[in-house]
């Protein structure tokens, strides 16, 4: 899963956001699309609106905490001009991502494919669970449905993930990687309700209207 809905921009700093009361709801709508799903564990980054969303969808089981698989870093975006913030933004999951870009000045891709993948690969090596719930980013998702598919490192950025969406994958014990469903959407199954935006389109509006 992706977290459920949070404000970026709110004058906290990025790793202590919190579900807004619409992020609430959507986690709830994943626990009921989830609830006779028996997960064996659950993992999340650690960040705040992973472990708030995990504690809604699966409330049985005490959240892991996985820092390698927190959200992709930006770099300081405050001094720039607006007009440079939003190409960055929305240009920054476009097609296959060169892996020595910066997200939004911060982080190469290629360096945050090399924290991630360890995580799932060590994950997949413990044989003690069957089903796991992870909540985590979605540019971590990208990341993991991007190897999933590909079996590269590398970075596909045109999956969409949308806030407390739901992705379904089956590793098998040869490492074979099946993806069954992206971006399910349980509070918007159709995803007509919401604007036609990306993520990061309504990141820069986000954005914009912290500004304002």
């Amino acid at each position: 899963m992706r977290h459920a809905e949070v404000r970026y921009f709110d004058g906290v700093q990025s790793e202590h956001v919190v579900l807004t009361e619409n992020g609430r709801t959507q986690a709830d709508a994943a626990a009921g699309a989830l609830r006779e799903v028996a997960f064996d564990r659950v993992v999340t980054s650690g960040l705040t609106r992973t472990l708030q969303t995990a504690r809604i969808v699966a409330p049985g089981l005490e959240p892991e905490e996985r820092y390698g698989l927190r959200e992709i870093e930006s770099g300081d975006i405050r001094e720039l001009a607006p007009h440079e913030v939003q190409r960055m933004m929305t240009a920054a999951f476009r097609g296959v991502v060169p892996l020595d870009t910066r997200f939004l000045g911060g982080e190469r891709i290629g360096e945050f494919i090399d924290r991630v993948l360890p995580e799932i690969d060590a994950l997949l090596g413990d044989d003690d669970w069957d089903l796991a719930l992870l909540v985590l980013h979605g540019a971590v998702n990208r990341a993991i449905l991007s190897y999933a598919l590909t079996g590269e490192r590398t970075f596909l950025g045109g999956f969409e993930q949308s806030p407390g969406c739901i992705n379904v994958l089956d590793v098998g014990v040869d490492g074979r990687w099946i993806v069954r469903g992206v971006n399910f959407v349980p509070y918007d199954p159709v995803q007509v309700r919401a604007p036609r935006l990306t993520t990061m389109e309504h990141l820069w509006q986000e954005y914009e209207d912290s500004r304002a």
